[in-house]
């Protein structure tokens, strides 16, 4: 059975570029806050909770959740992000 791609496609990048506009890193706590207070989806903010603790820089971001969102089988679903 295929996956279609959600309503939701792109608002992942969508998050994404408006948290790192004007800023250049957050910690795991202010990215779960901002994801929550921006109303990500219940499996957008599971993707987010999976964090690690740590200091984010956007690449680092990225690749965090784009490895969260495959191993969920979610990229097709919701995108990718850089």
């Amino acid at each position: 059975m295929a996956r279609e791609k959600s309503p939701d496609y792109g608002v992942l990048q969508e998050f994404i570029d408006r948290l790192f506009d004007g800023r250049e890193d957050y910690m795991r706590l202010e990215v779960v806050l901002e994801g929550e207070a921006y109303g990500l989806n219940g499996e957008l903010m599971e993707v987010l909770n999976l964090l690690p603790p740590g200091l984010y820089t956007r690449d680092r971001l990225c690749g965090q959740i784009n490895s969260s969102l495959s191993s969920h089988g979610w990229g097709y679903v919701y995108g990718a992000v850089h």
